[in-house]
């Protein structure tokens, strides 16, 4: 036996798991308490003073209830200055992530996950067309990206000596860089690459030459190429392994395009013009856009810009408002490049061989060697098929794209910014050459306009829909629409202008700009609404920027309800089919109908290609959407291709993809049709970049939210075919009446701030999702606001 235990040991052995329990609490207590010190001081400065050393005079920073920053200053210089310090406050993470991805430096920080998009990016080399165009700049343009700059870097002095910077540098375990002009032409040159010019197209459609036979690569072009015969011979024997090629290539959303709208003062309730604009672009968090007002002597403007990038891309002044949407042209061509068996940086042109320009673009990788890379440029731009391996053939694919010559479009945001009247506009647009757009316009006077305006080339043979012979000067550019030409529009009877990527030209218009328009149905849409009202106000505005019917569903549902071999449907599928039936052909989240109808197509689009056209070509497969509804459209004439009769004929196409809609709505959501929802599977999550990695999504990642809506709505909500998440559509809206210019409707989703804690975070995603906005004032904006003043 042991020696008996007393009751004094007793009652202290009685206490050591209390002890325990006490000292794990205040460990927890002290490791909560760093934490929360820790991330509240990367929390951005909104009140109080700041010394800020590049100032010649105090600035005051409002910040109004929806966090949308007013920037009072008493010159160009500080205003710049400021609108630098305040945007990287808010979004310096995104704004380095962003420079990183179109200079193609992501891996230095990331590590050999984003090897091949670095690569890509140094091949296309929009970073040295930024270079290139910084020379075009003016002095006063010039001055104004060195200011932007200086602020940016006086916060990145500040937040590293306070060791405050996001909390993702934290995460990802570096420290950005010093901030550059460049950088913020850079990512100017990204929205370029962002809104597309149709390079995969021809890549697409060069490999359906090369792997199907020419009946069945012709069904699945938009419309049969000028100079056919020869073009497609030359795709046919010049092999290139575009699947190998382009297999990782970067890819822009295909639906990246916009709404907008200008409404006389004859129609509307207020007599003076309504000006709507709602850009489609990718959904995240934070969003694309950043919305800010700045005023000086100089300057009184409010709306929008890319984080990074000084001025007002898309908004209004005290006299004008404008909008814009993606014209969309043929602006990039494929050449075929032949190579000199002996001089793999030679290549044919004119029966000579030309040594084409070499740049070397080390690619330093994090916790790796550095990978030594060069990019071939042949007097037409960089070999492109060639950037994901090392081994060179005989042929190539290089690249031309009005992008990648030096243009200098920030000049004509800082003169739109400024001008008062049409006139003034219009001549800001001369220094706007890429990417294309729809500008929409509208001023106090009463006059609304449009133009399409942009670099869109005029080939000397062809028309940009394969790739062509690049070793001779037969398919060259000429130059470019002339400005005169570029299709414009003032004050039409009418009564309104509306754009929404859709055709602009009609078949007299003497120069070829696309083959490639979005589908018809929101434009189709919006002119429905407007043509059919007068004394328009504000709030039809609102209710047409989100607005829900869905256009393709009213034309293709009857098409494809007769379309049905009935006696091969089950009872059940035939009760489902009483949702289309009865269906209202309005895209809401809380309906049945709609996910039916959408998973429907996407079944019809995998019965046609799923194992038959190689999956890493899909994403090259440009116009896939209005290809199908050719498709479909000329099977319902009696007129099926081969690819609907490779399916099996147009009835048995229709039939075996709505049995498997039916059987993939019963897994997602139950075999009770009757309590199928949209919104259930068509939710908005706004992802982080960071939010990829678990658990930081619990972190940094809002709630989903069912949305309404899809691709083909005005109020536009694009969606992942996979998982049904909504990742694509108008992360901002904005509305001006210019009866009332001092005051404008937003809605800015998830929120402006980048800063996970901050109360504008994710506070406007309710706003977004119901159709709601926040009022942003010219004047008066004060009250009610915090108040941070910037100090010399």
């Amino acid at each position: 036996m042991g020696t008996p235990i007393t009751p004094v040991e007793q009652v202290q052995r009685s206490r050591w798991p209390l002890y325990i329990l006490v000292s794990v609490l205040v460990l927890l207590l002290l490791a909560g308490s760093i934490a929360f010190w820790f991330i509240q001081k990367s929390a951005p400065e909104t009140t109080g003073e700041i010394v800020l050393p590049p100032l010649n005079a105090p600035v005051s920073i409002y910040r109004d209830n929806a966090g949308v920053p007013h920037i009072e200053a008493s010159s160009s210089k500080d205003l710049f200055i400021a609108q630098g310090y305040v945007t990287a406050q808010d979004r310096m993470f995104q704004m380095d992530l962003s420079r990183r991805q179109a200079s193609g430096t992501l891996s230095e920080v990331i590590g050999e996950a984003t090897i091949d998009k670095d690569k890509f990016f140094r091949t296309l080399g929009l970073r040295r067309a930024a270079e290139a165009s910084y020379d075009e700049y003016s002095d006063e343009a010039k001055q104004i990206l060195q200011w932007y700059a200086d602020g940016v870097n006086a916060y990145l002095t500040q937040a590293k000596s306070e060791r405050s910077l996001p909390l993702e540098f934290t995460f990802a375990n570096y420290e950005p860089n010093e901030w550059h002009p460049i950088d913020s032409l850079t990512i100017g040159k990204y929205m370029s690459f962002d809104l597309g010019g149709h390079w995969e197209g021809q890549a697409f459609r060069y490999y359906l030459l090369q792997n199907f036979t020419e009946e069945e690569a012709m069904d699945l072009f938009p419309s049969y190429p000028e100079d056919g015969e020869t073009v497609i011979q030359e795709a046919q024997k010049n092999s290139i392994d575009v699947t190998k090629s382009f297999a990782n290539a970067v890819v822009p959303d295909p639906f990246n395009g916009s709404n907008n709208w200008v409404i006389s003062g004859e129609k509307t309730a207020s007599g003076k013009p309504l000006l709507a604009n709602d850009p489609h672009l990718g959904l995240g968090t934070p969003p694309i856009w950043y919305e800010t007002h700045l005023n000086s002597p100089e300057y009184n403007v409010n709306g929008v810009i890319f984080a990074g990038v000084p001025g007002i891309i898309v908004g209004r002044n005290e006299s004008i408002a404008w909008g814009v949407t993606n014209v969309g042209p043929d602006v990039q061509d494929l050449y075929i490049e032949k190579r000199n068996p002996n001089q793999s940086n030679e290549f044919l042109y004119n029966d000579k061989w030309e040594k084409a320009q070499v740049e070397d673009e080390t690619i330093f990788v994090k916790d790796a060697e550095p990978i030594p890379y060069q990019v071939a440029i042949t007097r037409h731009g960089p070999i492109l098929s060639e950037f994901a391996y090392d081994d060179q053939s005989d042929t190539a694919l290089s690249l031309r794209w009005t992008a990648l010559d030096p243009s200098n479009e920030l000049e004509a945001v800082l003169m739109m910014n400024k001008a008062n009247n049409w006139d003034e506009f219009k001549k800001a647009l001369t220094f706007f050459h890429t990417p294309a757009q729809n500008f929409v316009f509208a001023s106090t006077d009463g006059t609304i306009a449009y133009r399409a305006n942009g670099l869109i080339p005029i080939r000397k043979k062809g028309d940009s829909m394969l790739p062509v012979p690049g070793w001779n000067d037969e398919y060259e550019w000429e130059g470019y629409i002339p400005w005169n030409d570029l299709p414009t529009i003032v004050n039409p009877e009418e009564g309104f202008i509306s754009t929404a990527n859709n055709k602009i030209t009609t078949e007299d218009y003497p120069y070829h700009i696309t083959h490639t328009w979005a589908q018809p149905y929101r434009q189709e849409r919006i002119r429905e609404v407007l043509l059919q009202d007068n004394e328009l106000d504000v709030k039809d505005m609102m209710k047409l920027q989100n607005d829900f019917v869905n256009l393709q569903g009213k034309e293709f549902t009857p098409i494809l309800i007769s379309g049905l071999i009935q006696k091969e449907l089950t009872s059940f599928e035939k009760d489902a089919l009483k949702l289309l039936k009865n269906w209202n052909f309005i895209d809401e989240k809380d309906q049945a109908a709609p996910l039916l109808f959408h998973v429907w197509l996407v079944e019809i689009e995998k019965k046609l290609f799923k194992g038959t056209i190689d999956k890493e070509m899909m994403s090259l497969f440009e116009g896939k959407s209005q290809i199908v509804d050719q498709l479909i459209r000329r099977a319902s004439e009696g007129n099926p291709g081969p690819w609907v009769m490779n399916a099996g004929g147009f009835e048995s196409l229709l039939t075996q993809s709505y049995k498997a809609a039916v059987d993939r709505a019963i897994k997602l959501q139950g075999d009770s049709p009757e309590e199928w929802e949209w919104g259930t599977f068509h939710s908005v999550p706004f992802e982080h970049p960071l939010g990829a990695i678990k658990p930081l999504n619990l972190l940094f990642n809002p709630d989903e939210h069912a949305m309404s809506g899809s691709r083909v709505t005005v109020g536009a909500a694009g969606w992942s075919t996979s998982t049904g998440l909504v990742n694509h559509g108008a992360p901002w809206r904005g509305i001006t009446d210019l009866s009332t210019i001092e005051t404008s409707y937003n809605v800015v989703s998830p929120g402006q701030s980048g800063y996970v804690f901050s109360k504008w975070y994710d506070n406007q995603i309710e706003d977004w999702v119901n159709g709601e906005y926040h009022i942003t004032q010219l004047k008066g904006y004060e009250t009610n606001s915090d108040h941070l003043i910037l100090k010399p």
